[in-house]
Order: C-alpha cells, then structure tokens, then sequence
C-alpha cells in the first residue's frame, strides 16, 4: 500500500485542481510520486491528505504542485496552531461556562 500512497494523493491533487479550475492539470506521476513521497514520510499519509486539502482552501493562485512541495510544512505547522488554538478557546469556553454556572 505505501508504493500507491503518493499515486492517491497525486490523483487528489488533480481532483481537487479540476474542481477548483475547471480542468484537470497535466502532471507526470511517476516523476512526482518521489516529492510527494517525501512529503508522506515527513508527516504521514493522512496528515499528507489533510495538508493537500487545506492547501486549495489558500488563495495561492493556480496551486502550483512544486508550491505545494516546498511549503507543506509551513501549512502545516499553520493547521497545527490554528487546531490548538481551538482547543484552547474551547476549553477556556467550557471554563468561563464552568465559572458562570457556579455564581
């Protein structure tokens, strides 16, 4: 299953370029499975998924796969701070809920 790994993610890619623009990009996957490999190995499939979903929700324009290649981690530091921070407005909402309950 890890060797057809980055075939899915590239086909996602194409899926979401064409949903975005209307037609489907021309990329040559078996050259692109080794940076989208990387990216795999540097954060794991799912996050790989995630990461390439948040990256069509930017306003980068046209979406460029090597953009994608060489700021994966900076989207994804960026998803990981914005999920803490949910979590950290979450629980002082509970808190002040908490708090209001008691007086």
């Amino acid at each position: 299953m890890a060797n057809k790994e980055p075939y899915i993610l590239l086909t996602e890619y194409q899926n979401l370029y064409k949903f975005k623009y209307n037609k489907t990009p021309q990329i040559n996957k078996y050259r692109e499975k080794w940076a989208m490999q990387d990216v795999i190995d540097s954060v794991g499939f799912d996050r790989a998924y995630e990461i390439l979903k948040y990256y069509f929700k930017t306003s980068k324009n046209g979406h460029p796969l090597m953009f994608f290649y060489n700021n994966f981690d900076r989207m994804n530091n960026y998803m990981k701070s914005s999920e803490d921070d949910k979590e950290n407005r979450r629980k002082v909402m509970q808190n002040t809920k908490k708090l209001v309950e008691e007086l």
